[in-house]
């Protein structure tokens, strides 16, 4: 076997045979939920490959030039490089338009599977003892997925992506006391400044996908070493792992899923448009583009700006602007409280046993509860990002929209925790017939389940 030849050639110049043969022998839970998070890492592995690509043709530069190009609408137009630069490249470059919009869906798809892989983990339990470490880091990847996709959503310097740098800037001056100079110290001075472009250009690229590929790596290892948790079932205990061993049975299904999911963001380069800054045109200070709509990861904080009432607070003589308590307060105790479930949850319960089984929806129908009636919570947020488009669409008064939509933040949450309790609660008193079956382990070395 060639295989082998390889293995015997790797084994008498570096040996680690022993390593590799147990990495082999990894057995890997079939269910589909579990396949969330190599998604995620796939279109991590798209979105590096082809922000490589784009690096090559982007000019982080806010430098002011006139435009003279292959699209006529601009031409004569003044602009900064790095606008020009993006231009350049989705008209003029072979390829350039289909690379940057596959590198935009990317970023989308890899924020959506993170968000949903650590939904899979939250209503299954799989933060409990002993993973809350890697609870911890995969809600750090989430919040700097976020974080780098604003930044590279605002690389382009267009009318849109500008908007949203002086909510951003005006978010960042709020915080009380230091607002101003963290604003400046961020953004290198008084809003609108060149610096910002070439800073973002750096987080982009490189400190915070760094970040995140060390982060990944240690998440992988603590995968290894911790192992899979598997739903209860059939030949499933706490001490071992039915599914598909790595090689070759699971090897073959991921290499296939991460061609599935390249091949899903090349098609959707191709025939789905997506952040088209042409028309949008380059940003200046005293415009603003309507309606101004962020990518869906921001939506939520977008819909909290545009709920919260227009109130300010003075405290020990310092006065708290109005964006602080959407744009800072908000997103600080959400994810406060994201990372600090787990202990809050084991003390609150008293469960501080060793976990290997996954829970299902219906074993703990007040964590279930909890989950929904969040998610219903920043569900209105997200829709709330839209209030001016639903006015349009619908011919009601934006006023009307916007005040159904703060009752609905409220009223919602508690009818779908509720519904859910009850119907988890349900479920899980419902008594299922014991079926026989038999347990059988396959010639790969993982196992099979016949009834």
């Amino acid at each position: 076997m060639i295989t082998s030849r390889i293995s015997d050639w790797v084994e008498s110049r570096v040996g680690g045979r022993s390593v590799i043969h147990a990495a082999m022998r990894k057995v890997f839970p079939d269910h589909w939920s579990f396949l969330l998070g190599e998604v995620a890492m796939y279109s991590f592995i798209v979105l590096v490959l082809t922000g490589v690509y784009l690096t090559f043709f982007f000019v982080p530069d806010a430098e002011q030039i006139v435009y003279q190009g292959s699209y006529n609408a601009l031409n004569g137009i003044e602009m900064s490089r790095a606008y020009e630069s993006t231009l350049r490249l989705s008209f003029d470059i072979d390829g350039g338009l289909l690379i940057r919009q596959m590198h935009h869906w990317a970023a989308l798809v890899f924020v959506a599977a993170v968000f949903a892989h650590l939904l899979r983990i939250f209503f299954t339990g799989a933060f409990r003892r002993p993973r809350e470490i890697n609870w911890v880091i995969g809600l750090t990847m989430l919040l700097l997925a976020i974080v780098n996709g604003f930044a590279g959503y605002s690389l382009p310097d267009d009318l849109l992506s500008g908007t949203g740098l002086r909510i951003a800037y005006s978010i960042a001056e709020s915080v009380p006391i230091v607002g101003t100079r963290l604003a400046g110290l961020a953004f290198g001075g008084a809003y609108p400044s060149a610096e910002i472009i070439p800073r973002l250009y750096t987080l982009h690229i490189l400190l915070v996908p760094v970040l995140i590929g060390v982060l990944l790596s240690v998440h992988l290892a603590l995968l290894v070493r911790q192992k899979h948790t598997q739903f209860s079932g059939p030949g499933r205990t706490a001490s071992n792992v039915v599914g598909t061993r790595l090689w070759p049975g699971f090897a073959a299904k991921t290499v296939g899923l991460f061609f599935l999911v390249a091949a899903t963001l090349a098609l959707l380069a191709g025939l789905a448009q997506i952040n088209p800054i042409w028309l949008y045109g380059p940003y200046h200070p005293a415009q603003v583009s309507a309606p101004a709509q962020p990518d869906w990861y921001m939506g939520w904080l977008e819909g909290a700006l545009r709920l919260f009432p227009g109130w300010e607070t003075r405290a020990f003589g310092f006065e708290i602007p109005n964006p602080f308590f959407p744009g800072v307060l908000l997103p600080g105790i959400t994810f406060t409280a994201l990372y600090l479930w787990p202990f809050l949850e084991a003390r609150f319960v008293g469960d501080h046993e060793i976990h290997h089984l996954a829970d299902r929806p219906s074993d703990r129908p007040w964590r279930t509860a909890i989950g929904i009636g969040v998610l219903a919570f920043y569900g209105i947020l997200f829709i709330a990002g839209s209030n001016d488009i639903l006015a349009s669409r619908l011919h009601l008064s934006i006023n009307a929209v916007t005040q159904t939509l703060r009752a609905l933040l409220f009223i919602t949450p508690i009818i779908a925790g509720y519904v859910a309790y009850r119907l988890t609660s349900e479920r899980g008193r419902q008594k299922l017939k014991p079926r026989r079956v038999s347990v059988s382990q396959t010639s790969d070395g993982g196992f099979d389940t016949e009834e």
